[in-house]
């Protein structure tokens, strides 16, 4: 059975596309099926997975608009497919506002038999109908947050709208896990919000973390994941632990 993964903030710069691309490369390094799915139109998954965003002519907005085949859309990878967006995918949100179950779009197409062994899906920074397609769609949201202040209060939001959704539009949607990104450990807040969350969700918080690292940061300039721009990097040794964390979890629960 496919796996539908949102990764999901409302707070922008936590590390959220960066986790979508680099989890993609990593379960991919492990052997499994994996299809990112960019729902951001600033499409910065998409050129962080080597593809020039403005030149491809059939994106996410057209699956969701033009009624393409999700076949017609993906982009083949050699550690992951694509399902790549740019700014047409911005138009999305006024066009939706008329159709019939909008909401439930995305979820119609990704259910549809597929080959895939995980489907992750890289949310925007916002409460939208996009956002909304891709809560609708998922399984369960994987959340990565800095430890930080404002982090908390995010991801209070995050959690109410998440139980919004169980509501009244996936009633199967749960939290995955709670991922601590661009991690300093040498800052006595970072430490303290992070002791807080294990608290506050003591069996949602994932082991790994997700040091602050430079060469996570360079890697997107070159087209790639950090796995496959610098494997012995902390951050690409992070986000492979991530995976067998994530994967082990998968095994445990069938």
């Amino acid at each position: 059975m496919t796996k539908i993964l949102a990764i999901s903030n409302q707070k922008g710069g936590v590390g959220k596309t960066t986790t979508a691309v680099n989890l993609s490369a990593a379960l991919g390094m492990k052997g499994k099926k994996v299809l990112l799915v960019d729902l951001d139109p600033q499409g910065n998954a998409t050129s962080s997975s080597g593809l020039e965003k403005n030149k491809i002519k059939q994106t996410v907005y057209d699956l969701l608009i033009n009624d393409l085949d999700v076949t017609e859309v993906i982009c083949k990878g050699k550690l992951y497919d694509v399902m790549p967006a740019n700014q047409n995918l911005a138009a999305a949100e006024l066009e939706m506002i008329n159709i019939k179950h909008r909401e439930a779009l995305l979820k119609n197409k990704l259910h549809q038999k597929n080959k895939y062994d995980y489907i992750l899906l890289d949310c925007p920074p916002s409460l939208g109908l996009i956002t909304l397609n891709g809560l609708t769609a998922a399984h369960s949201v994987l959340i990565p947050m800095q430890c930080e202040y404002f982090a908390l209060e995010g991801l209070t939001d995050l959690v109410n709208t998440i139980k919004k959704v169980k509501q009244f539009m996936n009633t199967d949607i749960q939290i995955e896990g709670l991922l601590r990104t661009i991690y300093d450990g040498r800052n006595t807040l970072t430490k303290e919000v992070s002791a807080q969350l294990s608290a506050y969700f003591p069996n949602k918080v994932y082991k790994t973390i997700v040091p602050r690292n430079v060469r996570i940061a360079e890697a997107p300039s070159h087209g790639l994941s950090a796995i496959q721009f610098d494997k012995r990097s902390k951050g690409a040794k992070a986000y492979l632990e991530l995976a067998n964390e994530i994967i082990l979890k998968e095994k445990n629960n069938d």
